[in-house]
């Protein structure tokens, strides 16, 4: 929900997300099918640490989703450093992408729901992005992009231009016109100038995210990247990010406020902060309250959205009996 954070660091968020146990949330299970990275991006240390992309068995991958649903999941998260680069081996022997992999776990009775995260934009190819039109794939993707400007992508190593990203999200948009999106940024990159900062703004405009991370570049020892010269001071870097922030800040505020007198499935998985209050995650990956009797918990159930805020939207429940309910 925070997106003031100051530092790009995507083995620790990888690794935060995979210490998550399945007994601690178990109708919300994350479920690793990837690791690894080919795209040596020059900031990044993954393909150091972690080498090259290694793919899970579709077959290994689909029995641990069976597993997770029969332990009481009604969604899993499909996990990897860069898990659009999937490339398993099925159960024919031939090897899979990950939108054939997602419509093989959707066929799962009783699983609800079926996100994915990390993707890099060059690896989203036609399958996956029709595969988005699946009613259990939800309408939220987090897409990094890191720039809007071509010249700091090639710096970058990202091997795409922003247009190739605008074409991407245009894609994703027309398989499911409802999809929200997501995205990483990073601000004051070695050489970054003020052209090069408002490329990031005006992409930031032309999508029109949901959401989004945002960081101040910070060397990692052993990339690329740390022995680039033409640093960017201090003062400007918290300028910036301060700019893109209040834009994502705008956007992120209008996108809950939009969702105001719409009804929608809600997975219930913990207490609020509030007395009886009751947190889930709409489809769109909002953060949701509810006030509500404590057998809600662990279903999915219809709520009407009465407020947005900044990181977070109101609802009463619409309905009492839950559209789906976990296994006991």
């Amino acid at each position: 929900e925070k997106i003031n954070e100051t530092e790009f660091d995507v083995i620790a968020k990888f690794d935060n997300l995979q210490k998550i146990p399945t007994t601690e949330n178990k109708i919300s299970s994350y479920l690793t099918i990837q690791e690894g990275c080919d795209k040596f991006c020059t900031f990044c240390v993954v393909p150091y640490t972690r080498g090259s992309e290694y793919s899970r068995t579709v077959q290994g991958i689909v029995d641990e989703a069976k597993r997770l649903v029969d332990n009481g999941a009604l969604e899993i998260c499909l996990l990897g450093q860069n898990v659009n680069a999937f490339h398993g081996e099925g159960p024919d022997g031939k090897i899979w992408g990950l939108g054939r992999l997602i419509q093989a776990i959707a066929d799962i009775d009783g699983l609800e729901r079926i996100r994915y995260t990390t993707s890099h934009p060059r690896d989203m190819d036609d399958e996956l992005i029709e595969t988005h039109a699946h009613p259990k794939l939800m309408p939220f993707l987090h897409l990094p992009v890191q720039s809007g400007s071509d010249r700091i992508l090639k710096a970058m190593n990202r091997k795409h231009k922003a247009d190739l990203y605008r074409e991407v999200i245009e894609k994703l948009r027309k398989s499911r016109p409802d999809l929200a999106f997501s995205s990483d940024f990073i601000v004051a990159f070695p050489g970054e100038t003020e052209e090069d900062f408002e490329d990031t703004m005006q992409l930031v405009r032309d999508v029109n995210y949901a959401s989004a991370y945002s960081f101040k570049y910070s060397p990692r020892p052993g990339t690329p990247a740390a022995n680039m010269q033409n640093l960017i001071r201090p003062d400007i870097a918290d300028e910036r990010l301060a700019r893109l922030q209040g834009l994502i800040n705008e956007q992120q505020l209008a996108f809950n406020q939009q969702s105001v007198g719409l009804t929608m499935p809600v997975l219930i998985e913990r207490k609020g902060k509030r007395e009886g209050q009751l947190s889930g995650r709409s489809p769109y990956f909002q953060s949701v309250n509810i006030q509500g009797n404590e057998r809600l918990m662990d279903t999915i159930v219809n709520v009407k959205i009465t407020e947005g805020f900044a990181n977070s939207v109101t609802g009463d429940v619409v309905l009492q009996e839950t559209i789906s309910e976990a296994k006991a």
